[in-house]
């Protein structure tokens, strides 16, 4: 940044200023090669192949939300990856769901976990859901240019919104577009078969381990007909990420309580290879 404060030990001027208490424009004004968005593009020659994320599934209940995401990774009909992490926590009460270009993905939510903390530690105190919701549109938009030559990030927001008292699920298309989902989302190569068994399935009055096996069904039904998703994968012991989000925070189940929900969508598909069915009445 400023080459007299190299080797002395000192921090740059620019980090002693008093700005912005978004990370973001600190970046614009300082650095602004390491953002995505601002980085020079090779010349467009067809799809660039990347290994890509694909389905992200949540749903909400009385107390918060869950939000879950498959392992596998694809680039083109081959699978790159298959234990792939496609949900990491934003901040104590939120979380985001990668779908998309996995380097670029991984890449922004790393970028939008710093953006909340420098928020935080700036204003001392935490942006409101709806604003961090507002931030993470912010940043899909400057990747704009990437997305037009393939290299798109489509994430899933989740969180508890402690001003309301619930669980609140934001969706979002390439351009940054923002859209509040009501009572269950997903998105990614097998969000239409995710989306649809979810459909049938979901109670705005499932307590939270219902709703936790309702999205790890959603995530089955989407492998089985969309072979971009990975299901639980018993042999490898390679099982969905699920989250839950409360008043307590977030948390991620622990390999054990994943395996046991996974285990349980298997052992009832034996006898329901389809799965359930939503009742008639």
């Amino acid at each position: 940044m400023e080459a007299n404060t190299r080797g002395t030990g000192r921090l740059p001027a620019a980090f002693l200023t008093p700005g912005s208490s978004s990370f973001m424009d600190f970046l614009s004004g300082h650095q602004p090669e390491m953002l995505p968005g601002k980085r020079q593009l090779p010349p467009l020659q067809g799809v660039i192949e990347a290994p890509h994320g694909t389905t992200i599934v949540a749903a909400s209940f009385p107390g918060g939300v869950v939000l879950a995401g498959d392992r596998r990774a694809t680039m083109g009909n081959v699978i790159a990856q298959r234990d792939i992490e496609k949900v990491f926590p934003a901040d104590e009460y939120s979380a985001v769901g990668i779908a998309g270009t996995a380097g670029l993905a991984v890449e922004m939510v790393k970028l939008f976990q710093l953006e909340l903390e420098h928020f935080e530690k700036v204003e001392g105190a935490q942006l409101s859901l709806e604003g961090k919701a507002n931030r993470l549109s912010t940043m899909i938009r400057s990747n704009l240019a990437m997305a037009m030559q393939g290299l798109a990030v489509v994430p899933l927001f989740a969180g508890y919104d402690v001003d309301r008292g619930k669980g609140r699920i934001f969706s979002y298309d390439v351009t940054g577009g923002r859209s509040e989902e009501q009572g269950y989302a997903a998105t990614g190569s097998g969000s239409v078969f995710a989306r649809n068994a979810m459909k049938k399935l979901f109670r705005g009055d499932l307590s939270e381990a219902e709703t936790t096996t309702l999205v790890v069904q959603a995530l089955y039904d989407a492998a089985d007909d969309d072979s971009a998703t990975g299901g639980p994968d018993v042999a490898r012991r390679i099982y969905p990420i699920v989250t839950v989000i409360t008043e307590g925070g977030f948390r991620r189940l622990s390999e054990d309580e994943a395996s046991e929900v996974a285990r349980t969508v298997l052992e009832r598909r034996l006898e329901q290879p389809d799965g359930p069915r939503a009742p008639l009445l």
